[in-house]
């Protein structure tokens, strides 16, 4: 053992231990098997869930899906990164379950987005009465 391996191995056994940070997962947000079959086909694994609780998801965290906006700034929030699954649909697509090839038809692609709640002071829910 040379002195330099020596000293590294001595001042790794003396280093204070520290937490384990757990490793950034993959979640793909999905009920629909084509479209989990065109993320695995783009190469990503990850935990494939049909319905998101954002409270699980943690800073690093990478969300694949088409959620809606008040669940993408929760994951956003989180510290963790939001990939809208985008499709050009046409009408009479819409609706109906698609194959990865009619995905990939549609142009599917993965979108980066960042989404943040605001507070804006904008007008308040209409309860369908009108002042006079």
């Amino acid at each position: 053992m040379t002195t330099e391996s020596f000293r590294e191995e001595l001042l790794m056994s003396q280093a204070p231990s520290l937490p384990a940070t757990p490793a950034p997962v993959t979640w793909m947000v999905t009920r629909h098997p084509g479209a989990l079959e065109w993320l695995q086909a783009q190469g990503l694994q990850g935990r494939c869930v049909p319905h998101l609780d954002p409270q699980l998801v943690g800073p690093g965290d990478r969300v694949i899906g088409t959620l809606p906006l008040h669940l993408v700034a929760a994951v956003c929030a989180r510290g963790a990164h939001y990939l809208h699954l985008s499709l050009d649909l046409t009408p009479e697509l819409r609706g109906k379950e698609l194959s990865a090839e009619q995905l990939r038809a549609c142009g599917a692609r993965l979108e980066a987005y960042t989404v943040r709640a605001c507070d804006d002071g904008g007008p308040a829910p209409s309860t369908g009465e009108r002042e006079a």
